[in-house]
């Protein structure tokens, strides 16, 4: 999503103030109002994040509250953009910013401007990190699932003494013929290899035969 469309769809978001409620609650929520995003208060801080928040601003202070730091800490599927309150910089203020991951940060005093580009660039920053996430959980399943397909031809190469590629186009030959990938194949032919671990390799590869691990004709 573009900065443009960001801008555009501000006013769609669901906001949540989680914040003491004194007069810089009252103005921020008046403020958030203005711009014209939906929003709630709330006070003390819940047992875990509302699913529908899309931006939640928090106060931060220099010892936030250990249920607060359990509650941002959690890793969770939809965690809202986070942007924090606080009352002066200290580097304890700035541990706890670090801490809690937060997206953008508002000082007080709020003055009349500032909270719409903080929320502008804070969700920009938060979409760029879960863009981010998701390549990075892509590689590292990608590396994962390599790592298993590879030990599943090693074994098959220490049982039927072959080569890789003969050992990977066995595993191959039984994912397509069964319709499924060549990762589960592989990790059917680990797990038997750990069951039957303490079996001799004839015995392992008669066991494969009798429960038809590998298809009769491919070896």
């Amino acid at each position: 999503m573009t900065t443009g469309n960001i801008i555009k769809s501000i006013r769609t978001l669901r906001t949540m103030v989680l914040h003491p409620q004194d007069s810089h609650a009252e103005q921020l929520i008046e403020q958030i109002r203005r711009i014209g995003c939906q929003v709630e208060a709330q006070w003390p801080v819940p047992h875990a994040l509302p699913e529908h928040v899309d931006i939640l601003f928090i106060e931060v202070t220099e010892s936030p509250a250990a249920k607060l730091l359990e509650l941002l800490g959690k890793e969770c599927e939809r965690r809202p953009t986070l942007i924090g309150v606080v009352s002066y910089e200290n580097p304890s203020v700035l541990n706890a910013l670090l801490d809690m991951r937060v997206d953008a940060v508002l000082t007080k005093p709020l003055r009349p401007t500032g909270v719409l580009s903080n929320m502008v660039l804070a969700r920009r920053i938060w979409k760029d990190f879960q863009r981010s996430e998701k390549e990075i959980n892509k590689l590292k399943d990608k590396v994962k699932n390599s790592q298993i397909v590879t030990q599943a031809k090693f074994i098959i190469m220490r049982l039927h003494d072959i080569s890789e590629d003969e050992s990977y186009a066995m595993i191959r030959s039984q994912a397509m013929s069964k319709r499924t990938s060549t990762v589960e194949i592989a990790q059917a032919i680990i797990n038997a290899d750990s069951i039957l671990g303490n079996i001799s390799s004839k015995g392992i590869k008669d066991a494969w035969g009798e429960h038809k691990l590998l298809d009769d004709g491919v070896e």
